[in-house]
């Protein structure tokens, strides 16, 4: 059993991480939250019955804690990342793992100085449909990867101290908040990273400072083609949060997988191997088949995933190393988004 604290009680840690990760993981059990807002640590301090801080130096010195998940605004993440490895802990950090390429380094070097695991929040890989994928790419089910499209977007309007509205503050708008986690989840499926990036970013509709408007291309190493759409400029119904995963065999395309629950629909187009070529380029009749998947909570799989890690002395599923490649794959991204030009990775 793994003892937790958590740095960043409100957003996303008291929304999903807490009541569906840590509270019923199997092998974790919280011991305190922190949060800067006094009102946030009493109402969750009551809730949970677990210990309530104003301030992360508090929560560290509890030594009957294992591990820490931070869900602050980006900025700080550097800070408390190096004073939770500082202080003895194991750390899994909501992405990016920090601002800059040094800052990120820098947190490896101390993980790796104080023989910590270091791990970054990429829930999506959990998923039991995007699992599946990934074996069906792996399996060569789908033939040769050829393409894969992915897409999240909300509606995101002008909100006073939202971070991620602030690249200051943030890093970016909605291709590092949300974009990030498609390259990942695309990378993932493949089963290959991406080694040439290109990207548009735009402030089209809202009026904060970060883009609220992306869409990246990437070639992955593997050959095949990738796009990513992430907006916060599309209302919440309107955007159907696409995966589409092309090949030489056929196609899966689903709905609703990409996010932050269980559910989802895939449609499977697999076609025979001695498919001839029809000039006429007729469709033939249409041999869907809706995948069968699991339904496993995302952020309780998380959570277990990275205790057994620190229980097993193993690297965590997702490893130090693929937050620093996620840094840098988003750093290239914005690099071409202000030259206009591709970048390799």
């Amino acid at each position: 059993m793994v003892n937790w604290g958590v740095i960043g009680g409100g957003g996303i840690a008291r929304r999903r991480t807490i009541p569906e990760g840590i509270i019923p993981a199997g092998n974790a059990r919280l011991k305190g939250i922190m949060d800067s807002a006094a009102g946030v640590v009493e109402e969750m301090s009551q809730e949970l019955n677990v210990p309530g801080f104003t301030h992360e130096d508090e929560l560290l010195k509890d030594e009957s804690i294992q591990a820490v998940y931070i869900a602050t605004p980006v900025h700080v993440h550097a800070e408390q990342v190096t004073k939770s490895l500082r202080a003895g802990k194991h750390v899994l950090v909501e992405k990016p793992m920090a601002m800059t390429m040094d800052e990120c380094e820098s947190l490896v070097a101390e993980a790796q100085k104080h023989n910590a695991h270091l791990g970054m929040g990429f829930m999506m890989r959990f998923h039991g449909l995007h699992q599946k994928l990934r074996q069906m790419v792996v399996d060569g089910n789908i033939g040769k990867p050829v393409l894969g499209r992915a897409q999240l977007s909300c509606w995101y309007p002008p909100m006073e101290g939202a971070w991620r509205q602030n690249p200051k503050l943030g890093g970016g708008g909605s291709l590092i908040d949300m974009g990030g986690h498609l390259l990942d989840l695309l990378e993932y499926i493949f089963n290959s990273q991406v080694q040439e990036v290109s990207c548009y970013t735009a402030r089209l509709v809202q009026s904060y400072e970060s883009e609220d408007s992306s869409v990246t291309m990437v070639r992955f190493r593997n050959g095949a083609i990738g796009v990513v759409d992430a907006f916060f400029a599309i209302p919440d119904n309107s955007s159907k949060n696409v995966l589409e995963i092309y090949g030489s065999k056929g196609s899966v395309l689903t709905q609703g997988t990409i996010g932050q629950g269980a559910a989802g629909v895939a449609m499977a187009y697999i076609e025979a191997d001695d498919k001839g070529y029809d000039a006429q380029q007729q469709r033939a009749a249409d041999s869907s088949i809706e995948l069968d998947f699991p339904q496993v909570n995302l952020y309780q799989a998380e959570i277990e995933e990275f205790s057994a890690a620190i229980e097993e002395n193993r690297e965590p599923a997702v490893s130090v190393e693929d937050a620093l490649w996620s840094q840098k794959l988003l750093l290239a991204a914005y690099a071409s988004a202000r030259t206009g030009k591709s970048i390799k990775v």
